[in-house]
């Protein structure tokens, strides 16, 4: 009995440096390859307005793909920015996906009078994926930028994008820089920084390390022949970016980050409509987790073997962590002495103190990264103190819900709804 105590002691404080080296593992490795990603991509054309062409190097026509639902409120500013980009040959395709309000009739109206915009109507709706691939298929040119309904496209997002095209013939996938458009709200604070000190250095150091994790479904360009060859986007995945990234990568094409590429995005502003998000976000991975564990079993598939590794890793984490909360709680009500149960996973300690500042730390170097492209960052900062009591906590949970949501839900097509997104109106997908 004695040594059955020792074994559980000994895994206990296992766990316990897990939930705590993990993260601040992780961190510094991703500061470290953000910052090594800066000095070799970013730092060279900081000057640049347009990256400059080399020798025999031209600008290709790009399509702009814009699936839409329900984006009245959206559609006229979101069209507008994008056919007002400073590219030389480009198309807009707006694709309604059986929108319920006005989409189709603004859609047009814009149409009348643009004649680089084209309307693609879905009597029903489909889902994003096949809003894209609908869009895909009636385009004329190579070169495939999609964003969303409701995103404002940099006037010069194209060329940087495109550029990594016409100089790596491997390259299928370029995904941008998504920038959050609504700070009112303590949320949107919170989510400026989030999306350069998480989305945005995650991406730099993954990219610097061989391989990403996914795409921003809000902006990314796509060789049209490389989406092809794969199949398309999966109308049957909540998160068609994440999984077109590892078909692609599987199919051996490579995937880049080009943090020039700018786009300014709407986020949900209320706490319902971010759970909702982020759920959503956590079902997709596990849902690509599922797919593609199989990857570790093939050594032609080598490269993908340390995202699949974080992958795993980070679901352990989310689980050991929801495992010593619930150790705590019990321990208020029953002797536990050989776990040592003493400090609150949940209220500062010294552990914890720790993580913070190396959150803090990581938030730094993310708006040193990203305040050449978004000058207002730095008036955010502030806020950021508070993302790891709200935001680490969030995704801790909706990680736990989201794989057994996965592993017992029925396959069905992921199609759109329209959920709050406070101020402004939230476009979202969801299984139904």
């Amino acid at each position: 009995m004695i040594t059955f105590y020792v074994w559980l002691h000994v895994v206990w404080q296992v766990l316990l440096s897990y939930i705590f080296f993990y993260p601040l593992f992780m961190s510094t490795l991703w500061m470290i390859g953000a910052i090594f990603f800066y000095f070799k991509n970013e730092k060279p054309y900081l000057k640049e307005i347009i990256p400059p062409l080399r020798a025999n190097e031209t600008w290709p026509g790009v399509s702009i793909l814009i699936p839409c639902y329900n984006e009245g409120q959206n559609a006229i500013e979101t069209i507008t920015y994008a056919l007002n980009v400073q590219y030389p040959e480009f198309e807009v395709i707006a694709v309604n996906d059986g929108s319920k309000d006005d989409t189709l009739e603004i859609l047009l109206s814009l149409a009348q009078n643009n004649p680089k915009l084209k309307v693609v109507n879905l009597a029903e709706n489909q889902g994003k994926a096949l809003g894209l691939q609908a869009g895909a298929l009636v385009s004329k040119y190579e070169y495939l930028v999609g964003i969303d309904g409701d995103a404002l496209i940099d006037p010069f997002c194209l060329h940087w994008i495109v550029k990594h095209f016409i100089r790596y013939p491997q390259v299928a996938a370029v995904t941008g820089n998504p920038r959050i458009r609504n700070r009112t709200s303590l949320l949107g604070k919170i989510q400026v920084g989030e999306f350069s000190s998480i989305v945005g250095m995650i991406k730099r150091a993954q990219r610097s390390f061989g391989r990403l994790f996914t795409v921003s479904g809000v902006i990314t360009g796509f060789r049209k022949a490389a989406v092809h060859e794969v199949g398309y986007w999966s109308p049957d995945m909540l998160t068609e970016d994440i999984d077109i990234t590892w078909k692609l990568q599987s199919n051996g094409w490579d995937v880049r980050f080009e943090p020039r590429a700018l786009v300014w995005i709407l986020m949900p502003e209320t706490i319902k409509g971010l759970w909702k998000q982020r759920l959503r976000w956590a079902m997709g991975g596990a849902q690509v987790m599922l797919k593609n564990f199989k990857v570790v079993f093939q050594p032609k598939q080598t490269h993908l073997w340390g995202l699949m590794t974080e992958l795993v890793l980070s679901m352990v984490w989310a689980y050991s962590m929801l495992i010593v909360f619930l150790v705590w709680v019990l321990d208020k009500f029953m002797d536990l002495p050989y776990l040592m149960v003493t400090d609150s996973p949940i209220l500062p300690n010294e552990s914890s103190i720790i993580l913070i500042g190396a959150c803090l730390i990581q938030f730094y170097v993310s708006k040193w990264l990203d305040g050449h492209y978004d000058k207002g960052m730095g008036q955010n900062y502030f806020w950021m103190i508070w993302y790891p009591f709200a935001f680490w906590f969030l995704n801790l949970f909706t990680a736990v819900t989201a794989l057994p949501k996965v592993l017992f839900a029925k396959k069905k097509r992921a199609r759109w709804v329209s959920p709050d997104r406070g101020a402004h109106q939230q476009i979202k997908k969801v299984k139904e």
